[in-house]
């Protein structure tokens, strides 16, 4: 189930909820019972294997589709 960080208007407290995703949207009260919060952006980033692996770099060379279709 997905994770929402909050942070109260009220108070400052910052607390995460766990919901449905159908329900990401509705408001959520903090643990010191204020009503006054909003939702914050949070940011998620997947590297594979921990980014231990080698760099994939992208192919080089001329045109849109790295040379292959003689653009």
């Amino acid at each position: 189930m997905p994770r929402y960080e909050f942070r109260c208007r009220a108070c400052g407290d910052t607390f995460e909820v766990n919901r449905p995703m159908a329900q990401a949207g509705e408001p959520a009260s903090c643990p010191q019972g204020h009503a006054d919060t909003v939702k914050l952006l949070s940011t998620v980033a997947v590297t594979g294997r921990g980014g231990a692996g080698p760099a994939v770099q992208a192919p080089s060379g001329g045109g849109c589709c790295g040379g292959g279709c003689g653009c």
